[in-house]
Parts: structure tokens; sequence; C-alpha cells
């Protein structure tokens, strides 16, 4: 009979230093347990570290020594083209800096800094503007372009050139109304894979009177120092 009042009396103090350990504001449950009971309930999570946001919505990031980049072209002459670069809208009708013609944004080839964005207009400008304007970028300057509204009225023969010194094989194509998405390198000398037309086909096209929107997207390569 001792023995189990004995027993008893053990399991009621027992009782007591659980409860009174559990009614404790300021007790370390993990070291307590093992100071007391030998058990060890601390959990062990394992650090997890947050996979990196995918830049302009490609479907990976690209390796090091590029740039992630999305151009879209403008819907009719609605709504304006986009550019993102490296995460970053740039170039916008939200962002308000868009017109009818050659939308552009100018980057640091090296640094990927954007140096200059806006639009060479087709409408209300001069050809011999918009020719200077492309001939001054600085060489090794990418250069990410998208057409808006109609950029043939003030494409001449000239700037087509320009154009094609930085890598457009298509500019030469593009018609009244066509839509236009390029990226490329001033004075780079070299065909771009970076670029594509969506054709005016009257009686085929997605909006009365204009074709579809089209797009690029991708990794483009960090350009050289110039030299």
């Amino acid at each position: 009979m001792r023995f189990r009042e004995t027993l008893q009396l053990g399991a009621l103090i027992i009782i007591f230093l659980i409860t009174w350990i559990l009614s404790s504001n300021s007790f370390d449950v993990s070291k307590t347990a093992r100071d007391i009971f030998g058990i060890d309930y601390e959990e062990k999570v394992e650090p997890t570290t947050p996979a990196p946001k995918i830049k302009c919505d490609l479907s990976r990031n690209c390796p090091v020594g590029n740039f992630a980049l999305r151009i879209k072209s403008g819907a009719a002459n609605v709504v304006g083209p986009s550019i993102c670069f490296e995460g970053q809208t740039v170039l916008s009708h939200i962002n308000n800096n868009v017109g009818p013609g050659l939308n552009f944004a100018v980057v640091n080839g090296e640094t990927g800094t954007v140096d200059k964005v806006g639009f060479l207009n087709s409408k209300d400008g001069r050809s011999e503007d918009i020719l200077d304007y492309l001939k001054k970028i600085e060489p090794k300057r990418i250069v990410l372009l998208a057409s808006f509204d109609d950029v043939t009225p003030k494409l001449t023969d000239e700037i087509k050139n320009v154009l094609e010194s930085m890598g457009s094989t298509l500019i030469k194509t593009v018609k009244n109304r066509d839509n236009w998405v390029f990226a490329g390198v001033a004075e780079g000398n070299l065909k771009s894979p970076f670029e594509k037309v969506s054709e005016n086909k009257p009686g085929e096209n997605m909006y009365e009177g204009w074709p579809e929107v089209v797009e690029i997207s991708g990794c483009f390569p960090q350009t050289s120092p110039q030299t």
C-alpha cells in the first residue's frame, strides 16, 4: 500500500512540475525539456533561400554576361509598345513615354545602365532629325526598338541603313502599318536574332486595319568595351 502511495505522490509531483513549466511565461521549452526529462524538443529548421525572381517574365534567368529583355510593339494606334530590360519596364503607355514611330531604349552594353528612352516621331517629326539621332548613338550601345502606329512615313533609306548597321535584317521589308520590334548594337555590324515583323494584311489583320502585336524576348549578351 505504501509503495502505491509513493508512486501516486511521485506522479503528482511530475504533474505539478509540468503544470508549473507550462504556466511560466519565460521558460525555454527545449532547454527545460532537456534539463528535466533528457528529451530534446528543439525543431531543426533548414534555412531556405528564395528563388531569384525571373526578370521580364522569361522562362528562366539569364546566365552571367547576359541581360534579360522583352519588347512588344504597339497594338494598332491605341495601346503603346513596351520595353522591359533587366526586370524593369523602362518604356510603356503606363510610363507615359511612348509615341508614334520608333520607340526606343538605349543601354550601356557593358553595365546594363539604361541611358535614354523615348520615341522618334514618325508623324510630326522630321526624317533628318530621326536620322541624326540614330547616327549619334554611341558605338557598342544596345539599342531596343519597337514600333507604334505607323513607322514608315519618315523611314528613309538612310535611316534603314543605320538600323541595318545595328544588326537589323528586316527593316527594309517593313511596310505601311507593319509592327516591328528589334534589339541590336550600335555600329555592331552583326546580324541580330532579336527581330520580328507582323505584317499588315488587309482581311487577315487581328485589329481592323492593323496586324497583331509582335514581341521578342530572351537574353542579350553584354557588349565588349569600345576600343
